[in-house]
């Protein structure tokens, strides 16, 4: 499980990371808010530790950008503003949970636990997956775009199922080698430049808008 760690306390931060780390966990560090949006927006987080005062960027202002751009990933605000109110603030912003600091790791542990459960039985109950008039169903193996049934190979499902669930989020080349290839390695070829090309052909050919957009240095996104 990959943990996006955002806090600008040093002595927080590698105390939770070294914690986690022992857990288990892959944790990785932004310590200012504009990093830790850039790196959280790029996805393959499984859950984000957010504290609330962050230089370049606080972070409410991290979570509404997150939840506008269709970024679910869990959160969870570790924050030394533990009043009612602020606790009120940090949830209505889009955030899953509110630890206040100081805190117990025990405590930090647990409620980390319960939220990746909470993202596990919600990805295991999930059988339709959309993205504008674009529709997936995981039973039946259907996609269909305005109504129109689109024929794919059973990688090309794959690979749209994996951009459709990460939708809003730029999926980056290691993230589809791992996802739709498990391939742990980049084996160097043009692979999946054909495979998206494909697919685009295939879903966004005679439709509009387009939803299969490359990002140019950074990989690709679905979104309309």
């Amino acid at each position: 499980m990959r943990i996006l760690l955002i806090e600008d306390d040093a002595t927080t931060a590698s105390y939770v990371e070294r914690a986690l780390g022992e857990c288990g966990y892959l944790v990785e560090q932004a310590a200012d808010g504009r990093e830790g949006l850039y790196r959280a927006t790029e996805g393959g987080f499984d859950l984000i530790i957010l504290d609330r005062m962050l230089p370049s960027l606080d972070g409410l202002s991290i979570l509404a950008a997150l939840r506008a751009a269709g970024v679910q990933t869990p959160v969870l605000i570790l924050s030394a503003l533990g009043q009612v109110d602020d606790r009120v603030k940090g949830l209505r912003a889009g955030g899953d949970d509110y630890l206040t600091k100081p805190f117990a790791f025990a405590e930090l542990l647990a409620r980390v636990e319960a939220l990746l459960r909470r993202k596990s039985a919600s990805a295991q109950e999930v059988t339709r997956l959309s993205v504008a008039d674009l529709e997936m169903d995981l039973l039946r193996r259907e996609v269909r775009r305005a109504g129109r049934p689109i024929e794919l190979k059973p990688r090309e499902f794959r690979l749209l199922e994996y951009l459709m669930r990460h939708a809003g989020q730029v999926v980056t080349r290691t993230m589809l080698l791992e996802g739709v290839w498990d391939y742990h390695f980049d084996p160097q070829t043009n692979v999946i430049d054909v495979h998206v090309s494909r697919l685009r052909q295939k879903i966004d050919r005679g439709f509009e808008p387009p939803l299969l957009h490359t990002i140019r240095g950074a990989g690709y996104v679905m979104r309309a």
